[in-house]
């Protein structure tokens, strides 16, 4: 069986490229009897997809000079355009987060979470449009759709989705424990000088606001800094007493700099999964999340639970974890032993073999 796969996102540093590397990666490593095509569109970014794909490992790719913008129009809105006009005859398509392509060969899709359908009062409205068409096309001809958490999965099936096609693949974390080396190179090169709790993502549902308050109500607000990772843009709060926004930290920076934190708090009002919660467990952090939907289900016990919606609550749920960070860790370990990405890659061509 041929399987062709979009890895059009890949070059953008999201949550759904770690994904989509992590997926291809580990298939290309169990999967000797199929054959794999892995293809993309990207305009100015063009050459760099190209390289990427090739990094993955041996097998045949194609890249096309199409930009997101115009992957939209064609696929989403127009639905012209039959994806196999650019990639050949193939017995299997798993397309991206981004555009729906036609096709006469079947289609599994995967859908990491409802953010701009939930929320879209707080998401721009290009991406709202895109990804109500986009769902309308997944909903019409997807012949298998993977969700990273049940909570995913009830959120299309309240969409009005056939939950009889919706199969819940776990992701896996992106970081591991880094070396205290490389913990303390970031210490410098970000000029950090005490300790510190940590938080990753601004976007309005990660709930900025409520963390900050919750966090001078704790116990860290007196001597235990809090740094908040993520784009700028759009944020309108300042640096302030113990807070420092960091804006966008590589992943080669950011690893050792979760490994260095006292706690990841994680207080998110929707998760499509939480993956950095995984990553907190993996890098023996303790984790303060939400107990809402997806973030309850990954974390299991291993997380201290607080209402996102609550600032007393997470204020409460910082001291809390600050003051049993051992046990903490002890569970987040035991908790992330059940999510791999080899393990993610072999659901996945589960999926794939009922083609067959």
């Amino acid at each position: 069986m041929k399987v062709a796969i979009d890895l059009s996102p890949i070059i953008y540093g999201t949550g759904v490229s770690h994904y989509r590397e992590n997926l291809v990666r580990n298939l290309l490593k169990i999967d000797s009897k199929n054959d794999y095509l892995l293809y993309g569109g990207s305009f100015r970014r063009y050459k760099e997809l190209g390289v990427k794909i090739q990094e993955l490992g041996k097998s045949e790719n194609k890249i096309f000079p199409i930009p997101p913008t115009l992957a939209d129009i064609l696929w989403n809105k127009l639905h012209i355009l039959p994806i196999e006009k650019l990639i050949g005859k193939v017995d299997l398509i798993h397309t991206s987060d981004w555009a729906e392509p036609p096709s006469i060969f079947p289609k599994v899709t995967t859908i990491h979470d409802l953010t701009p359908i939930k929320f879209p009062k707080i998401t721009p409205k290009i991406i709202v449009e895109t990804h109500k068409e986009r769902l309308k096309w997944v909903n019409k001809e997807s012949k298998r759709i993977i969700v990273p958490s049940n909570t995913t999965k009830q959120d299309l099936v309240e969409l009005g989705f056939d939950e009889n096609l919706i199969t819940v693949i776990y992701e896996a974390p992106n970081f591991s424990k880094a070396l205290d080396s490389e913990v303390e190179r970031v210490r410098v090169k970000f000029d950090i000088h005490s300790d510190y709790i940590i938080t990753i993502g601004t976007n309005p549902r990660k709930n900025i606001e409520r963390l900050i308050n919750g966090y001078h109500l704790s116990k860290a607000g007196k001597n235990i800094k809090l740094l908040i990772v993520g784009e700028r843009k759009g944020v309108k709060h300042e640096d302030q007493r113990g807070v420092r926004f960091l804006g966008f930290i590589p992943d080669s920076d950011l690893e050792p700099l979760l490994t260095g934190s006292r706690l990841l708090v994680f207080p998110s009002i929707y998760e499509g999964l939480g993956v950095p919660i995984l990553d907190g467990f993996n890098c023996e952090v303790p984790v303060v999340t939400s107990n809402l939907g997806s973030m309850k289900e990954v974390s299991g016990d291993a997380s201290v639970l607080v209402d996102p919606y609550d600032v007393n609550s997470i204020s409460e749920g910082i001291t809390k974890a600050l003051e049993t960070p051992k046990t903490l860790i002890a569970k987040g370990l035991r908790r992330v032993a059940d999510f791999s990405w080899t393990k993610c890659a072999e659901e996945t061509l589960e999926v794939y073999n009922e083609f067959k």
